[in-house]
């Protein structure tokens, strides 16, 4: 196979899920020999990647299309706890005469939101006739504007009444103008779509606005050969200065007490936990107000954010388990980071966690959140921790290694030129 010239883009370099999953896949197939310019809208100067935030205009203007689409939606939005989980894609730039874009054989977009890439501007790229692929991470690229529905099944049908995210649901509603608009910018023949798990996967096929695109299921990867690998547990413990005598239970987000990372259901769970057996709690992401842990009665280890690859593979490796209490997930990466290093998981039955988590085989699928099945689901994977721990890195090596997907990639890519219109 001939190298191909990819052009990658994504909202962020490294930061959240959709951003870290992107510069892996990066960084995989540079190693495979394939030329792929990544290009993001926020990070500093980079031999990595092309900012197109580096300079004061440049910032000046990602900040004001970042309030620009806050302030659109704001007249509509049902209260501020949703503010972050609904986009419009209104604002953003044109980035179809950039260089990269221009010389790629293949573009490839993440995370586009925020300001980076409005709905006109995807389909800007789309007319310039090169095979688009776009890599989704949650639901926003087939709904009227929210990131997951919930039980909402509009988005199979068409958007609107959207009780969920608008102030005044109505037929006509913000949901259903985005939808529209989506509908007729998403409609090229040369959009292919790629998800990270089969749940979004079929959630696609289902949704009226892409499912007679191909869609194809890629999970993301890791490093599972350097950086997120074994180690012994007493080991790493001793390393990071804590006790060894107590199961270290794990739990990481970059917001850790956000309403959908489950916080009242990690409380609750906790609570019940408490009453059965000892244990210590570690917890990485930003923590602003920790009061909100004062129920808790176990010792707790704040790490903050880690940005270092090799110490959050030290803290996974510490850990005797990891737990996601998420009520909406798509492929998380921290769960495969986790089982990569040899750590057994917990999570509730949603998204795309049944497809990572074998089921008491090498971690627990609590039902959707039941947190005394949770708990015990804990209980469970303290007790079988070594051997879950390895069919966890089983899993990894045979599903998520980089050659995997790299492989899975290229073959999409190949297929769309063969086939270009």
């Amino acid at each position: 196979m001939n190298p191909m010239k990819i052009a990658m883009l994504s909202f962020h370099h490294n930061n959240g899920g959709a951003a870290i999953a992107c510069g892996r896949l990066v960084k995989a197939l540079r190693e495979n020999g394939h030329e792929v310019h990544w290009i993001v809208q926020e990070g500093g100067i980079s031999k990595e990647y092309d900012s197109l935030g580096n300079t004061f205009f440049q910032k000046i203007g990602n900040y004001i299309r970042f309030v620009a689409e806050r302030l659109y939606f704001l007249p509509f939005e049902k209260n501020k706890s949703i503010r972050f989980l609904f986009n419009p894609g209104i604002f953003g730039q044109n980035l179809s005469h950039h260089p990269s874009i221009q010389s790629a054989d293949i573009i490839h977009l993440h995370f586009t939101n925020f300001g980076f890439l409005s709905i006109q501007n995807i389909q800007q790229l789309l007319a310039l006739g090169k095979p688009v692929f776009w890599t989704l991470h949650d639901m926003w690229a087939f709904t009227g504007g929210c990131h997951h529905s919930g039980t909402c099944e509009n988005y199979q049908s068409q958007c609107g009444f959207c009780e969920e995210f608008i102030k005044k649901p109505a037929k006509n509603d913000l949901s259903n103008q985005l939808w529209q608009k989506k509908l007729k910018a998403f409609k090229a023949p040369n959009l292919q779509v790629i998800t990270c798990s089969n749940w979004l996967k079929q959630r696609a096929q289902k949704s009226s606005i892409l499912k007679n695109h191909n869609i194809s299921a890629i999970p993301n990867t890791l490093d599972s050969h350097q950086i997120f690998v074994p180690n012994p547990k007493e080991k790493a413990k001793k390393a990071l200065d804590l006790n060894t005598d107590l199961p270290l239970l794990l739990f990481v987000a970059v917001r850790p007490n956000a309403i959908k990372k489950g916080f009242k259901q990690f409380i609750e769970a906790i609570k019940i936990l408490e009453s059965q057996t000892n244990f210590q709690i570690g917890i990485v992401g930003n923590v602003i107000d920790k009061s909100v842990f004062e129920s808790i009665k176990t010792k707790i280890h704040f790490f903050g954010h880690i940005s270092e690859l090799e110490k959050m593979a030290m803290i996974y490796q510490a850990a005797d388990t990891y737990i996601t209490t998420s009520l909406e997930e798509n492929l998380p990466n921290t769960i495969m980071e986790a089982m990569a290093c040899g750590t057994p998981c917990v999570g509730f039955e949603i998204g795309g966690i049944p497809e990572m988590i074998d089921h008491q085989k090498n971690g627990y699928v609590a039902k959707a959140f039941d947190t005394a099945d949770f708990a015990h689901g804990i209980l469970e994977t303290i007790k079988n921790k070594e051997s879950w721990g390895k069919l966890a890195r089983v899993k990894v090596e045979e599903q998520y290694a980089e050659k995997i997907i790299v492989q899975k990639h290229l073959e999409v890519y190949q297929n769309a030129l063969n086939n270009e219109v």
